[in-house]
């Protein structure tokens, strides 16, 4: 497999594209060099692949309990199946985490109620957002992947290196 080097050894490599990839799958689009908006969308087209494949992994299951009065209740309990498990921690070990940040004038209590008790934003919106869409996508194409783009823009002003804007499509 013919890999740019980027200029960096590999650990520094490896972190700058894993960083580039988690801002594009957060942001829905990035503006970098060519070299590195390549380098990124490769990683982020395997790791939505990786999450299209798993996303629907779902197990159901119904529980009884009982409540303080006695009273006995059936609860519906939705877990990740083994394939979306595993997907799920591959991403997590392969992405940088991105958090909700406050929007201007929101208290903190109004950011805990909207993120929830969810540890992985990014990994929530990869599977309950992008999985889906892109899914649903490659059945109504006939093909997977495509999932970026890259555009050339502008050459960057002091070093003459070549732009590019990456997005997801």
């Amino acid at each position: 497999m013919n890999t740019q080097k980027l200029g960096r050894p590999t650990d520094q490599r490896l972190a700058m594209v894993s960083g580039l990839a988690s801002d594009l799958l957060w942001y829905g689009r990035i503006e970098t060099t060519l070299d590195r908006a390549k380098a990124a969308a490769r990683y982020a087209e395997k790791c939505i692949t990786l999450a299209v494949r798993s996303y629907n992994d779902v197990v159901t299951e119904e529980k009884v309990t009982k409540d303080s009065k006695g009273n006995e209740k059936k609860v519906t309990i939705s877990k990740d199946g083994a394939k979306k498990l595993a997907a799920r921690r591959e991403l997590i070990s392969r992405l940088e985490d991105r958090q909700e940040q406050r929007v201007k004038g929101e208290k903190k209590s109004a950011l805990t109620a909207r993120k929830g008790d969810i540890k992985s934003p990014l990994i929530e919106k990869i599977f309950e957002d992008l999985a889906p869409k892109y899914a649903q996508r490659a059945e109504e194409k006939g093909t997977a992947g495509g999932y970026t783009r890259v555009i050339k823009t502008t050459v960057r002003r002091g070093d003459n290196a070549q732009l590019a804007i990456v997005e997801l499509i």
